[in-house]
């Protein structure tokens, strides 16, 4: 019986050093948690108030993404796309946007214990590939509709029609134009936006289907006159070398960045990059005035003055944030200097 109860003593003695053994070896809970801090996220409107009531419970191991998902499950017609979340605008300097992809810890001061995020509804979102479908698949059904049928015996002038070479050059020129834009918006472009606001569909849409339509009137009209085959040659000749180069620029400014969008903003080089800020709007601008050296009508001309505008907006604001992002101080590159978009004007 001594000695059997010798035996036990020892087997008992035995489990507990191992069990002590275990639990040294084994991390804590809190151990294995160490570094994670918790936080308190407020989500207000640009008035103040509260979005979602009480805040939301994240991490700072938790991403922009994590916060925008937490946000659609308390208020659920407010997906990702259509939230724009900023930290709270300081007296001086813009707000800063939470950008897609970042960890909150980039955001959050540890010692606040909480951060305040300024949210705003951007509207109903499409895919900027949705917009620009819609934008160029108008004009490339819309064109030929007057080329092809006896449509203007309903303006009052004769169905039969003497068509020129150059009003079938036209409409090839400007359909093979738009077939372009839409492949290469499915299968070259790479947007540094995932969406656009719904209404711009519309909008664009408008602008598009409009100048397609009136332009298109006016090239395939029954009193149509005809430039000289001189003329027409040259025009169309400066139209598809622009047209040419238009995609070659399209596809060096894809290969700045990577899939999805990624890549941020970067000197663009190579081809007509090396002297023209914007040459893919350059490009865009001398093929449309080639088309109307072609055609001469003033509806293509307004066309042609109105995007050139809009364009040379876009450049010069584009012109204006490389030069300042690429300064050549502390180690960043200096942004060369080099026309804008119109050369040799500007």
């Amino acid at each position: 019986m001594a000695t059997q109860w010798s035996v036990n003593y020892l087997m008992l003695h035995s489990l507990k050093a191992t069990a002590q053994a275990s639990l040294i070896n084994t991390p804590t809970c809190s151990a294995a948690t160490e570094g994670i801090v918790k936080m308190k996220v407020s989500v207000v409107s640009r008035s103040g108030r509260e979005i979602i009531k009480g805040g939301i419970d994240l991490s700072d191991n938790d991403t922009v993404d994590d916060l925008k998902a937490s946000i659609q499950q308390r208020i659920k017609k407010y997906y990702p796309a259509r939230q724009r979340l900023t930290l709270l605008q300081s007296e001086k300097g813009k707000p800063v946007v939470l950008e897609r992809g970042k960890s909150l810890k980039d955001y959050f001061e540890k010692d606040e214990g909480k951060l305040v995020v300024v949210f705003k509804d951007l509207g109903p979102q499409v895919a900027y590939s949705t917009l620009f479908f819609w934008e160029y698949v108008g004009p490339l059904f819309i064109y030929p509709i007057f080329y092809y049928f006896p449509v203007y015996k309903y303006f009052g002038y004769p169905a039969e029609r003497v068509i020129h070479p150059v009003q079938t050059y036209a409409m090839y020129y400007w359909c093979f134009h738009y077939a372009k834009r839409i492949l290469e918006t499915f299968f070259v472009h790479r947007f540094s936006h995932a969406t656009s606001p719904l209404s711009y569909v519309f909008r664009n849409s408008c602008y598009y289907w409009t100048f397609g339509a009136v332009i298109s009137y006016f090239v395939n009209h029954p009193l149509y006159t005809p430039v000289s085959e001189k003329q027409m040659k040259i025009g169309f000749g400066l139209g598809i070398v622009c047209q040419v180069a238009n995609s070659y620029c399209h596809i060096l400014l894809r290969n700045l960045r990577g899939p999805g969008g990624k890549g941020g903003y970067q000197i663009p080089s190579g081809f007509l990059f090396n002297i023209v800020t914007c040459a893919n709007y350059t490009t865009e601008i001398y093929q449309w005035l080639g088309f109307n050296i072609a055609t001469q009508t003033v509806a293509g001309y307004t066309f042609l003055a109105v995007s050139t505008y809009v364009m040379t907006n876009w450049a010069l604001a584009k012109h204006r944030r490389l030069k300042k992002l690429f300064d050549g101080k502390d180690g960043r590159p200096k942004y060369a200097r080099r026309w804008m978009i119109l050369p040799p004007f500007l």
